[in-house]
């Protein structure tokens, strides 16, 4: 069957095609009973707008480039869905490119998005670290998502890692568990550094320190078991332990049922990134912060809608954390 075209809808509401293009999109002076026969025509014949034609009568492609380093997508993925979720179903749609922190294909990526004349970029990472930044090019601004451009002043979205050690280390306080510990990823990392910081400071609030220090080391269960063996050994009254990451929890997890330690009878469980596969698996369910990654993406995609429509912002935003609560962190005896 023929597509329907302009030609046919002006043909049959007897006008003229530039006449007929106006009425669909809302363009020129026309009387209204002129844009409402075109209009009854138009879905009569089942006329389907050319959206590449209203994109170029509209100066813009509705397409935007999200631009990753995250091969594994752990971080990106929820991030895309907020951005997605922002920019509306089916009216602007999202090319997603995975560098594999390779800046050739980085740059090859950027070039190609230029050249599909993309309204702006997204660009995301899985770590808060300053990035090189992005230049796409006149007319194309860029927004960084769970990264940030170093030596700019963004605009940026990035959660609150300092925000997300706190929440941590509230709830454990409101247990009214006294002798926590934390064990964390390494200390070159802004977000352990962070996560560290915003736990450190609500405990000194309470008369309290991170109980045998803070212990830096890897991004990995084999690290929590290890990190949490020699807790126990130096901090055998330990009483809770807050975790950089939900994988050294998991690790943390199996030293505390190594040694007879029941969780969290006897030591309360805190994890950090409420990665579902990571938490709702562990034994038992663990408590963890949440990045809110997809609320991350909804405020990138907002920032960038500004920027197209003529309204840059600058800065760094902090999305809030949250504390998604399971077993692992059930009040102790005194709480």
């Amino acid at each position: 069957m023929r597509r329907v075209t302009i030609r046919d809808v002006a043909a049959e509401a007897g006008v003229s095609i530039g006449t007929a293009s106006k009425a669909l999109n809302g363009q020129g002076k026309l009387r209204a009973e002129t844009r409402e026969r075109v209009a009854e025509v138009a879905e009569r014949l089942g006329f389907a707008p050319n959206t590449l034609a209203q994109a170029l009568l509209a100066g813009r492609s509705f397409t935007v480039g999200l631009i990753t380093t995250d091969s594994f997508g752990r971080f990106s993925i929820p991030v895309m869905l907020g951005v997605e979720d922002a920019l509306g179903t089916g009216q602007v749609s999202v090319f997603m490119c995975d560098t594999r922190d390779d800046p050739e294909r980085e740059r090859r990526y950027v070039e190609t998005l230029a050249a599909r004349r993309v309204d702006g970029l997204i660009v995301s990472g899985r770590r808060i670290e300053p990035r090189p930044p992005v230049v796409a090019g006149p007319g194309i601004p860029v927004v960084y998502a769970m990264t940030q451009p170093v030596g700019e002043d963004g605009p940026a979205v990035v959660p609150d890692d300092e925000g997300g050690g706190r929440v941590a280390a509230e709830h454990l306080l409101h247990g009214g568990r006294r002798r926590i510990g934390h064990i964390t990823g390494p200390e070159r990392f802004l977000g352990a550094r962070m996560r560290a910081a915003g736990f450190g400071a609500t405990l000194a609030q309470a008369g309290l320190r991170a109980h045998g220090g803070v212990r830096f080391g890897e991004w990995s269960e084999r690290w929590g078991r290890e990190a949490a063996a020699r807790l126990l050994a130096e901090e055998p009254g330990t009483d809770a332990i807050f975790c950089g990451s939900d994988q050294i929890a998991r690790g943390v997890a199996d030293t505390l049922r190594a040694a007879g330690r029941a969780i969290p009878g006897d030591v309360a469980l805190v994890g950090f990134d409420n990665w579902e596969p990571m938490a709702l698996g562990a034994q038992p369910p663990l408590t963890s912060v949440d990045m809110c990654l997809e609320e991350v993406g909804r405020v990138a995609a907002g920032l960038l809608l500004a920027a197209i429509a003529g309204e840059p912002a600058r800065g760094t935003r902090r999305v809030p954390c949250r504390l998604v609560t399971r077993q692992s962190s059930r009040p102790g005896p005194t709480g």
